[in-house]
């Protein structure tokens, strides 16, 4: 059932409510200016066994929060005649507007929006949710709200969006979607910004603006047989390894659990672990970032990863800015070690506008977070969602649970 006014809530029983009246925090997203910084939080096991299961199930309470189409409506309603779905998507841009940076809800919220319902009403649908499905940015007082809730679905893949607010390292367990993007999509931009420094086609801009061609400044590249590295081998990193292959590279690449006894996946010369990057890098002449953002992961590539790079080397970068220490990028390009950079992310992406260092450099190119884009929506998150109620009511596991020790 959806609700079309503040008078009609989906849900069938009278809750208490939480937070009448309360005073919404407000959100920083930098911290000292480089981006989100990392808590450690730490609790017991995420969700005891017996909160699943049909055994002690009734009705479910899906709450959405983020705005579904009908199609994707009927999918999860059919799931299990248990499911009681309440599409609340938009109910909440009001609060969103009012706590999160103008330069966020500009980007993600549609102009005007404005939200739904009273305070009171949008406490009573938290209030009642085992389970809720969002997307970003989301209401940063989510969990304090919801006293039922069990279990949170994340419509985008990277973790790292769940820092800031309150479920981050709480006892709920919280599921992404990663691995089930438009990951082509993203592959596809990866070899777009490849190919767009290795045929210096960057230097037509620059041309443009003197009014005349240097013709030497191009250097091309021919891409057969040239070195793709891929750091983070996941649902990304794998289309990427693919389409490099179709243009005739060898493709090697990193991932957590490389899992040396399986077979390699397709397309791919060697896969290690994180420690065979420092390995890797002498030898990729393009190297394209498509691993979580983890305490792990911040500021990978600092000034010695881009030392270790091969001189030359072009820099892609689709998953999390905070990744790459923004400063000691700079400092490569200003030595002319690198040949050129494309960003689809940046730190501080949320907030404010790149780097000047770097977003007038012509060796650089930074979009707005626009690499899972295309004409066609072949986004999974919603059969993944309905996947994993199906779990849940059985009382199986569910897949891409965050660790909140590991970070994704």
């Amino acid at each position: 059932m959806r609700c079309e006014t503040a008078a009609i809530c989906c849900t069938n029983r009278d809750y208490g409510l939480v937070g009448e009246g309360g005073e919404q925090p407000r959100i920083t997203l930098s911290v000292n200016g480089r981006g989100v910084g990392w808590r450690t939080m730490h609790y017991d096991s995420l969700v005891p066994r017996e909160w699943f299961g049909k055994a002690s199930m009734q009705r479910i309470n899906v709450l959405s929060i983020q705005r579904i189409s009908a199609e994707d409506r009927a999918k999860i309603e059919a799931v299990d005649p248990a499911i009681e779905l309440t599409d609340a998507g938009g109910w909440y841009d009001g609060e969103i507007r009012e706590t999160w940076p103008a330069f966020t809800t500009a980007r993600y919220l549609a102009p005007g929006a404005a939200g739904s319902g009273t305070r009171e009403e949008r406490d009573r649908l938290l209030a009642g949710a085992e389970v809720i499905l969002g997307g970003w940015p989301f209401p940063l007082d989510l969990r304090a709200r919801a006293p039922r809730l069990k279990w949170f679905h994340q419509r985008p893949a990277g973790a790292s969006n769940l820092l800031v607010g309150d479920l981050w390292g709480s006892p709920v367990v919280v599921t992404t979607s990663r691995g089930s993007g438009n990951t082509l999509a993203m592959a596809e931009y990866a070899v777009a910004g490849i190919l767009h420094f290795a045929k210096g086609l960057h230097r037509a801009a620059v041309d443009r603006g003197a009014g005349v061609f240097d013709h030497s400044a191009y250097r091309p590249l021919l891409l057969e047989g040239k070195t793709a590295c891929v750091v983070g081998a996941g649902g990304i990193g794998l289309d990427v390894g693919k389409l490099c292959v179709a243009l005739g590279m060898r493709v090697v690449g990193t991932r957590r659990h490389p899992h040396p006894d399986q077979p390699r996946p397709p397309g791919f010369s060697e896969l290690g672990g994180a420690g065979d990057l420092d390995r890797f890098l002498p030898e990729s002449d393009f190297v394209v970032i498509c691993c979580q953002w983890t305490p792990e992961t911040t500021r990978l590539f600092d000034t010695d990863r881009f030392v270790a790079m091969k001189a030359g080397g072009i820099l892609i970068n689709v998953a999390r800015g905070e990744i790459v220490d923004e400063e000691a990028l700079a400092d490569a390009l200003q030595r002319d070690h690198l040949r050129g950079a494309a960003l689809d992310v940046y730190v501080g992406e949320f907030e404010h506008t790149p780097m000047s260092r770097l977003w007038s450099d012509p060796r650089v190119l930074i979009t707005p977070h626009i690499s899972s884009a295309s004409d066609q929506d072949r986004h999974g998150a919603i059969n993944l969602f309905c996947d994993n109620l199906r779990a849940y009511l059985e009382g199986g596991p569910l897949r891409n649970v965050i660790d909140w020790e590991r970070g994704y």
